[in-house]
């Protein structure tokens, strides 16, 4: 690019490209809006177009906090663009896909400059006027590249910046921060400290090896279009959690909350304790109401993803030039942009990683039960006079397994609703799409989920090769029984017997007389430490292959963590963690066994996600007035 050319670029790319906000608050003025919610609405969207702030203004009619004087956070990053930022974009996604989700993950790549300050409403134009102005004073002495050197430990992973190319940047931080903060009467501070471009924060430390070699097919020396950009959140859910809602929801209370496919919720973690299971009260972004909602309606969203940019200032250089390795094109994929050479380094990675790769454990939870959906009291739903069991609603089985005891003891050992049945079946068939090897399969000693376990292989197209070994060791914990008692659960005879497919020749690691009622968790997580670690020894020498374990909510954390070398959570975070684990819920680990250790990684599976569907009486809606 001449150097003509990338003046002028300069001077468009940073003039405002929006209205000036005086014409856009006349324009709000002059619809009837109050001023002061006319610039709430002008602050919460960017102060870009009339119709945003418009839209926000219709959207927020029933915000109960739609009056309150609380003022936007807002934040000046420097963020790269061009190649570099794809590197980092891939990087993203691998590592995430590899690694599982970290604290970097939950805001773009980004240099901090000027950590979160509030500004009123109405001088938020005042910070826009300062940031062209200190941008412009600075473009000059910018640099054409900004040194990057890796860094690495335990809990972080991220490029420092080089000195030199850093005191530029603290000058920079530090004269917007100091005109900011006198203009617009609010307190800016400049980051001060090692300037840095995160790339991991807070993962597992066995997966800071993993996490070193993806980044090091990151090239801090890719062209770089560097952009000051000056981003706003709402101050009042800073420590929520956020959601994105994956269908539309529509009040059947009038305490329960409407949302649309891809609204944004806050969710705080302290107020779900007394909510439903199944369910959280939040806070819509798009509407400012609050209310229930259900929770598999969602999925969880990144911080940064409410998060609005106002302005940005482009630095672009005059010794920047392109050059033919920079012009060669970016390849887009199912609507995702690659680029060949990073996409080649990433699958070099996958290669390595694959081949140190021996075994995979995937721990599930048990399918829908009848209990979950017709109550404790199901099986009185379900027996005649003379004690004869029948099929009361199409969601009941349409048999129940042969046993010698009492039928009775199904109330306490229930087994999966028809629905349940499905959901297993259909976890199978995508298991045996995604080519998964299927090795050994485990149980806990409870019908529900033996009968997973059993629906799981046919659709794996296994139930005649691969038998399931019943282990009480991997029942849930005692402590939450109903009946204060271990359940009275079939035998392993009487479930041959009823054409369960089962390894009659395994001899389990913990007999049913071992498991204690009502056990202390500290029982409970020797229990299932001892049993996981027992079936990993036991299938050793097998060879590659997956290990199934199907069992309870409880089996998802208390398996896997120390698998992975974690500690056991407190009983506090283990009950609130496991309340919220849906039916077919699953967690996988794979073995690095040339590093003697397992990793957690993304389930080879998608979510299986469904909405209620409640009883009906044709009665009350056809006939009865």
């Amino acid at each position: 690019m001449a150097v003509a050319e990338t003046q002028l670029y300069a001077k468009v790319s940073n003039k405002h490209r929006s209205k000036s906000t005086s014409v856009l608050l006349e324009s709000l003025l002059a619809k009837g809006f109050p001023a002061h919610i006319a610039q709430k609405a002008l602050a919460a969207t960017g102060q870009k177009t009339i119709e945003d702030a418009a839209k926000w203004l219709h959207s927020h009619c029933n915000d109960p906090s739609l009056e309150d004087p609380i003022p936007q956070e807002y934040a000046l990053y420097l963020c790269p663009t061009g190649r570099l930022y794809n590197h980092l974009q891939e990087f993203w996604k691998e590592s995430k896909r590899q690694c599982g989700k970290n604290r970097a993950h939950e805001v773009f790549p980004h240099i901090t400059l000027c950590d979160f300050f509030t500004c009123e409403d109405q001088k938020v134009e005042l910070l826009y006027d300062t940031l062209k102005r200190v941008g412009d004073n600075f473009s000059q002495c910018f640099p054409p590249s900004i040194s990057l050197s890796l860094h690495s430990s335990t809990s972080y992973l991220g490029f420092f910046i080089g000195d030199s190319h850093a005191n530029i940047l603290k000058e920079f931080a530090l004269a917007f921060s100091s005109e900011a903060s006198a203009l617009a009467d609010c307190h800016v501070k400049p980051c001060l400290k090692q300037f840095h471009l995160t790339l991991a924060h807070k993962f597992y430390p066995h997966h800071q090896k993993t996490l070193e070699q993806l980044a090091k097919f990151i090239n801090p020396g890719e062209t770089c279009q560097w952009v000051a950009a000056l981003y706003s959140r709402d101050m009042r859910f800073v420590h929520y959690q956020t959601l994105r809602a994956l269908f539309q929801y529509k009040p059947q209370n009038i305490d329960e909350l409407m949302i649309n496919t891809g609204d944004f919720i806050y969710v705080d973690p302290t107020q779900q304790s007394d909510v439903s299971e199944g369910w959280v009260i939040g806070t819509s972004h798009r509407t400012g109401c609050r209310g229930f909602l259900p929770e598999n309606y969602t999925e969880r969203a990144n911080e940064s993803d409410t998060w609005v940019k106002h302005r940005e200032y482009v630095f672009v250089t005059t010794s920047r030039f392109f050059t033919q390795s920079e012009n060669k094109p970016n390849i887009k994929l199912n609507g995702e942009v690659h680029n060949p050479c990073m996409s080649r380094s990433v699958t070099n990675v996958l290669s390595l990683q694959n081949a140190t790769l021996r075994r995979g454990v995937l721990v599930m939870r048990h399918g829908e039960r009848v209990d979950q959906v017709f109550g404790k009291s199901w099986l009185q739903q379900c027996l005649t006079a003379d004690g004869k069991y029948y099929r009361a609603d199409l969601n009941f089985p349409s048999t129940l397994p042969k046993r010698k005891d009492s039928m009775k003891h199904f109330e306490y050992d229930p087994p999966l609703s028809c629905c349940g049945i499905f959901q297993s079946r259909l976890i199978g068939e995508a298991l045996l799409d995604q080519e998964v090897t299927v090795s050994y399969v485990y149980s806990s000693p409870a019908l529900h989920c033996v009968q997973t376990a059993q629906h799981v292989l046919q659709g794996l197209n296994l139930d005649q090769k691969v038998k399931i070994r019943v282990e009480p060791g991997l029942f849930e914990w005692t402590k939450w029984e109903a009946s204060r008692v271990i359940p009275n659960f079939m035998t392993v005879t009487e479930l041959a017997e009823a054409f369960y497919k089962i390894d009659t020749s395994y001899r389990c690691n913990f007999p049913l007389s071992s498991l204690v009622p009502s056990e202390s968790y500290e029982e409970y997580v020797s229990r299932s430490s001892a049993a996981i670690k027992q079936i990993i020894t036991t299938c050793s020498s097998k060879g590659k292959g997956v290990i199934i374990i199907v069992g309870h909510g409880s089996s998802l954390t208390s398996f896997t963590r120390p698998l992975i070398g974690l500690p056991a959570r407190d009983s506090s975070d283990f009950a609130q963690v496991v309340r919220k684990i849906p039916s077919l819920g699953m967690c996988f680990c794979e073995e690095i066994k040339e590093e003697n250790k397992w990793q957690m990684v993304n389930p080879p599976v998608k979510t299986l996600t469904h909405g209620a569907n409640a009883a009906f009486n044709w009665r009350n809606g056809s006939v009865e007035d």
